[in-house]
């Protein structure tokens, strides 16, 4: 018994160890973009802070001091209620003058896990790009039908790497989560890559969608299609609207 409980004091300590190790940046300020810096593009860039007023087709920003509440916008109370930063392109984003670009953090890095809330619009398609490279879809894939086969443009995918292994796609115009576990590529004194960036875990509204997928190179839509130790966190503008908020960066 002694030494059952001498062995969870240990592992107790271990684990406190670990966790007080890690360092959680918030690259969001709920004010401004401080800290972020936008892709170059001829497209209008379209990113706003407020608070989102969305449904499942329509996507705006209202002012931060926004906190009406009633019974009949159940969805549009649970916007108002914290700052998010939004694309808000309209629906006819894609036709000129075309609208949105990519958002990406100044900070740089490597091992990491991002936890994030988004929200799209029905249709709609955007991105989380780990060190600016490798992407994991967002895609509007709730109409699909339960049987139906996933693919590497769906809900959950890395992008020209794995199809997610379940469909966890929420209904559009309502916030979603992520949670993404990523270890960096790793390179030798002379620069040469020794190891593949690899995807630990990837949970979608808390479901496990990917697991230990290596990736070669960058996935596409990348900030420089370099692989590098370290890189920013980028975010998808340019293919609909999109709406991001509480960010988080776990950092061991």
């Amino acid at each position: 018994m002694k030494r059952n409980l001498l062995l969870l004091t240990v592992m107790m300590f271990a684990l406190s160890s670990v966790l007080s190790a890690q360092t959680t940046k918030t690259p969001f300020n709920g004010t401004n973009f401080d800290g972020w810096k936008f892709k170059q593009s001829s497209w209008e860039n379209c990113w706003k802070v407020g608070r989102v007023d969305a449904t499942a087709t329509t996507l705006d920003i209202v002012e931060l001091e926004f906190r009406r509440e009633t019974p009949a916008q159940p969805q549009r109370i649970q916007g108002a209620r914290f700052p998010a930063f939004a694309n808000v392109v309209g629906t006819q984003w894609n036709q000129p003058p075309r609208k949105g670009v990519d958002i990406y953090t100044e900070e740089k890095f490597g091992d990491c896990t991002i936890k994030l809330e988004f929200l799209i619009t029905r249709g709609s398609n955007s991105g989380v790009y780990l060190m600016g490279e490798y992407e994991v879809q967002i895609s509007d894939s709730f109409a699909k039908a339960p049987n139906a086969a996933l693919g590497q443009g769906d809900m959950g995918a890395i992008y020209s790497a794995a199809a997610p292994s379940r469909n966890a796609a929420g209904v559009p115009g309502t916030w979603q989560t992520f949670e993404i576990e990523f270890v960096a590529p790793k390179f030798d004194a002379e620069g040469n890559k020794t190891a593949n960036a690899v995807f630990k875990r990837v949970v979608l509204n808390g479901v496990l969608v990917q697991e230990n997928v290596e990736v070669k190179g960058p996935t596409g839509g990348g900030l420089t299609m370099k692989e590098a130790a370290t890189g920013p966190l980028m975010l998808q503008g340019d293919h609909g609207p999109v709406a991001f908020r509480n960010i988080e960066i776990i950092v061991p």
